[in-house]
């Protein structure tokens, strides 16, 4: 868990980073989600397989569910694995880029808390469902996205750091109407990506995840903000072997034919290059990867506060 979260920081993927820690730990100390489950294989038929993640931590049922479809995917090329009863597993990019380092394209898929309501909704139906897709190779195409405009964790990493404005586009206040303001979004929606067409995108996720599984649905799901209820998050991972359909090195060729192609465009008024998906989070990585992971005071404080807590002595630092 604590890779995953780190990971996701060196990525400058701050909202999926060590800010979550805090709901992680007060989820284990309720009971909401058990620290000692490992998951266990329900079902297993040729290359699909399910998980009974029995309300454990997501990134390690994750794991196991990760390295299942690895290993299926070697026997039979492609592999798919649904989880079931599980909790929030950090940044999907984490675990369709762990797939991926076996030579395999790696995709991912969560459903999430209820909170964001079905396009010409304005009541919470489903979460904001992320999509993920990484490749073998080293910094070629990586895409993570939710089906919002942004993940909510975005939203509230600005209200914890006391933004009063969100950009456009990003959410919708209570009566289903675009907002900026940032109290006034959390207690709406994010807006769905594209409008219909991310409100789809996310009921795809939720069919792939939770229906397919077994598992909890919509409005049955918790999430980090509910105190009420176990998480039951459900998860599914795709892992397709790459030289089933050609060596990797052709492969990796063609995809840089792809990107040079994409990134060979002239950029348009305001913007310096085209960018491809997973750019601006490995470049972010090299540079923190070098100079340290940078974190808000406030967050900073929710962490000392849950050291002290746990008896853990927190670092000695000075702000400046």
């Amino acid at each position: 868990m604590a890779q995953s979260l780190v990971a996701a920081n060196l990525r400058a993927v701050d909202s999926h980073g060590v800010r979550l820690l805090t709901d992680y730990s007060l989820a284990l100390k309720t009971g909401l989600i058990d620290g000692t489950a490992e998951g266990v294989i329900e079902n297993l038929s040729g290359a699909c397989a399910t998980i009974n993640g029995q309300r454990g931590l997501g990134q390690v049922i994750s794991t196991k569910a990760c390295d299942l479809a690895i290993s299926l995917a070697q026997d039979h090329g492609v592999a798919f694995v649904s989880v079931f009863d599980s909790s929030h597993f950090g940044a999907a990019s984490y675990w369709a880029t762990h797939i991926a380092r076996n030579g395999m394209l790696g995709l991912a898929f969560t459903n999430a808390s209820p909170t964001v309501a079905p396009w010409q909704g304005r009541e919470r139906r489903i979460g904001t469902n992320p999509i993920c897709m990484a490749l073998p190779g080293d910094d070629i195409w990586l895409l993570d996205m939710a089906t919002t405009t942004v993940a909510l964790n975005r939203i509230w990493k600005a209200a914890s750091q006391g933004e009063p404005t969100l950009p456009a586009g990003w959410a919708m206040d209570a009566e289903g109407v675009p907002t900026t303001d940032t109290q006034a979004a959390l207690a709406g929606f994010p807006m769905p990506l594209g409008g219909y067409k991310g409100s789809g995108l996310a009921v795809m996720v939720e069919i792939l995840c939770s229906v397919l599984s077994g598992g909890a649905i919509g409005t049955e799901v918790g999430g980090t903000r509910v105190r009420t209820r176990p998480m039951l998050t459900s998860h599914a991972f795709i892992a397709i072997q790459v030289e089933r359909f050609m060596p990797l090195a052709e492969f990796h060729q063609r995809m840089l034919r792809l990107r040079d192609m994409i990134k060979g465009v002239k950029p348009a008024p305001g913007y310096e290059e085209v960018l491809m998906a997973g750019e601006p989070e490995w470049r972010a990585e090299k540079e923190r990867t070098a100079s340290g992971i940078p974190i808000s005071p406030a967050i900073w404080k929710e962490l000392e506060d849950l050291a002290r807590s746990l008896g853990v002595q927190p670092p000695v630092t000075i702000m400046e």
